[in-house]
């Protein structure tokens, strides 16, 4: 993979984290904030953002979505337990609810 089309797919990821992310704030704020690990601040500026807005975010170069499993335990709970997986995912869920959510800096 070149970096041009590199470029491209991380474009393409951003457009459709940022369309789904301000559709699930539409929907449900709290379900949102809690699910994509924004704060209430985020939500709203992500929310308020217009088509050109959310595709002129969406061209930087940069992945706008973080990967939020800083811990190991939590990323292990959601792939690798087999006994039951809802328990799992939901004691997962729990340890992301204690978790942080980002800020603006």
């Amino acid at each position: 993979m070149n970096t041009n089309d590199m470029l491209a797919e991380i474009r393409d990821a951003n457009l459709s984290y940022l369309m789904l992310a301000q559709q699930m704030i539409r929907s449900d704020k709290a379900s949102a904030v809690f699910r994509l690990g924004i704060s209430s601040e985020i939500a709203d500026l992500l929310e308020g953002l217009n088509n050109s807005q959310i595709l002129k975010l969406a061209g930087s170069n940069m992945m706008l979505a973080r990967f939020r499993f800083d811990d190991g335990a939590i990323l292990g709970m959601l792939t690798n337990y087999h006994k039951d997986r809802g328990l799992a995912h939901s004691h997962a869920a729990i340890l992301m609810a204690g978790q942080k959510s980002e800020e603006m800096s």
